[in-house]
């Protein structure tokens, strides 16, 4: 059973943390959620690296961002994928004290480790051993059209970004659960792919209605706005992994193809008929792609410096 508590962030923030395996694995993976979801998104991970041959070398750390899930709510102006990028550095200092990290993440997860690796420069180097980026993208919504014709996609991102600036200022609410049911038919377009099990699309759901609005609507300017390709192009030396799906309407192909190119090393797997919820709809690929690193990682002592200047306020 999964050990759970909560770290308090420095402005008083408090984010559930959920830790499966021994204390003295010999590497631990930190699993960063996306925008709107929970930990629990990652649960075929979880399961995967902890009862599977060879589970015992690998600790594994989930947690809720702030304002998702059982974490609590923040200040509007902390809804940033910046300061995401200092809690990263907090959760690690407080709960992997020792030992190397391989960092995985999906959509704004993804979008978090860059923010440490931009902000916490020397820190992200003393820590980190490998990467894997699911479903994300180092350059905002710049190749987000939603699977549509750019005229109309500008239409629905003007109606996204403007329906997001009400939402922030809804603090600590939540969509109603009558209304996020209503509105499966239209998440199950927007996450998924060509397949989708029940079990996944009531989870995700579950997860948005656990999400404040606050949250919901207080990210979409700096998730946008968030362009890390020269943080990544200095992070190649790292054993890395993108993974994308083909039918992918928020972080298409051009996104992680672009994180590969950033990062020569990369093994870049595109998925045929995936959407953006990759680890729900190929587990089998983002296990194999996530032990593939760890691997890597667990034959080859890990990095212990960067040639880097601090490039923000977080450190």
């Amino acid at each position: 059973m999964p050990e759970r508590f909560e770290v308090t962030m420095p402005d008083g923030v408090r984010l559930n943390v959920e830790v499966t395996g021994p204390a003295d694995a010999q590497v631990t993976a930190v699993l960063l959620h996306g925008w709107t979801l929970d930990g629990r998104a990652w649960h075929r991970q979880v399961e995967a690296l902890t009862t599977g041959p060879g589970g015992g070398a690998v600790r594994v750390v989930t947690y809720d961002a702030r304002g998702h899930g059982h974490s609590s709510c923040m200040a509007l102006p902390t809804a940033t994928v910046a300061q995401l990028g200092d809690d990263l550095a907090t959760v690690i200092d407080t709960v992997v004290p020792t030992g190397p990290v391989v960092l995985v993440g999906h959509s704004m997860g993804g979008m978090t480790i860059m923010e440490y690796a931009h902000r916490h420069p020397a820190h992200f180097a003393a820590r980190t051993s490998g990467l894997v980026f699911v479903s994300t993208t180092a350059e905002g919504h710049t190749h987000t059209v939603y699977g549509l014709s750019p005229r109309i996609a500008r239409l629905i991102r003007l109606a996204e970004t403007t329906g997001a600036g009400v939402l922030a200022r809804c603090g600590s609410w939540r969509a109603p659960r009558a209304l996020l049911n209503a509105l499966r038919p239209s998440i199950r377009w927007m996450l998924f792919g060509d397949r989708c099990e029940p079990s996944d699309l009531r989870l995700v759901t579950s997860a948005v209605a656990r999400a404040s609005l606050r949250s919901i609507g207080g990210f979409r300017a700096s998730i946008g706005a968030q362009h890390r390709l020269d943080t990544l192009a200095a992070l190649a030396h790292l054993p890395a992994a993108a993974l994308v799906g083909d039918r992918d309407r928020l972080t298409p192909p051009p996104c992680a193809e672009s994180i590969a190119a950033a990062l020569p090393a990369t093994e870049l797997t595109i998925c045929p008929g995936a959407g953006h919820m990759l680890m729900m709809e190929r587990p089998d690929e983002v296990n194999a792609a996530l032990t593939g690193v760890l691997r890597r990682v667990l034959a080859e002592p890990p990095p212990r410096s960067l040639d880097a200047t601090p490039a923000g306020t977080g450190v």
